[in-house]
């Protein structure tokens, strides 16, 4: 097991590399000076090309490369050129409310997506079966956006139950996270759905029922255990999108995470900050992927011998 934990830890090293670079040379060939969105439109040209030197922008693509590698190696991921603040210190304030949203939209995801599918595969084609595979669809298809903006028309202006953005208190979560596991729910149910579909056609689930067992206990503990392994990778990836995916909603709803974060820094071509919050969130997004594959074998014992 720490062998296996080891070696995908190890694994992680090349992801952020090969990240780091996308991201650096996007930022670094797409147009616009951070030099002169620092001083502004009207500020001199000697003293943009002074600002440039001092920055370091005027050195080859490749040495500005291994020179952030280096210091990132270090833990420095530098300073925010529009706010001069650290970026691990900026990100590490941040990176709480992010995982708060993504967590909780995670909860709303599994709590519908589960029983929901459940519910479908055991009253196939039937009108629930039916009506939730419609729900789904349209869970799948709805943009986050236009959802959020929908929501908050609804339960902030027209009605004000729920505030329309920010972080004040617990009502503040409402409104994002159900935007962001409306889409989660969709995916979950529709793969709980087809797990559980094809396992309860299997032969220990007809011999359970012939023996006479519950019909509850069929479903609960033999079929949805053995239907498991797919519907949590389902939720783990789901759960690593919502992390690294917020961006829009955190938008939508001026919610003070990575996400927004990094979409402001992408707007001022903050170049420091937003290599910061993708390697963050690359991280984080591999890092879950290894705690699924970790859950696998106390989910099924014969995978947790394998990584013995």
């Amino acid at each position: 097991m720490h062998n296996f934990i080891l070696k995908r830890l190890f694994q992680l090293i090349p992801v952020l590399l090969g990240v780091s670079l996308l991201v650096f040379a996007i930022m670094s060939f797409t147009p616009g000076d951070p030099a002169q969105l620092i001083l502004g439109e009207n500020a001199p040209a000697h003293a943009v090309e002074s600002l440039r030197e001092e920055m370091g922008l005027n050195d080859p693509f490749v040495m500005r490369y291994a020179r952030y590698v280096g210091n990132a190696v270090t833990g420095d991921l530098g300073r925010s050129y529009s706010s001069g603040r650290d970026v691990f210190n900026e990100i590490f304030l941040r990176f709480p409310n992010t995982l708060i949203l993504a967590a909780l939209g995670t909860v709303i995801a599994v709590l519908i997506g589960i029983p929901v599918g459940i519910l479908s595969a055991t009253r196939q084609y039937s009108f629930i079966d039916s009506s939730s595979m419609l729900m789904a669809l349209l869970g799948v298809s709805m943009p986050n956006f236009w959802l959020g903006l929908m929501m908050i028309l609804v339960f902030s202006v027209n009605l004000g139950w729920l505030p329309s953005g920010g972080y004040s208190d617990w009502s503040s979560l409402i409104l994002p996270a159900i935007t962001l596991g409306t889409g989660s729910a969709a995916i979950i149910t529709r793969m709980t759905r087809s797990s559980m579909l094809e396992v309860i056609r299997q032969d220990y689930i007809r011999t359970a029922r012939a023996k006479g067992v519950a019909e509850n206990v069929v479903i609960n503990k033999h079929a949805l255990k053995n239907a498991l392994i797919p519907v949590i990778t389902v939720i783990g990836l789901q759960f690593g999108n919502l992390i690294g995916g917020a961006v829009l909603t955190e938008t939508v709803f001026s919610w003070p995470g990575v996400g927004r974060m990094m979409v402001d820094a992408i707007r001022q071509k903050d170049t420091p900050m937003v290599m910061g919050a993708v390697m963050f969130l690359a991280a984080a997004f591999t890092l879950v992927n290894l705690l699924v594959d970790l859950l696998y074998g106390y989910v099924d014992p014969r995978i947790k011998s394998q990584y013995a």
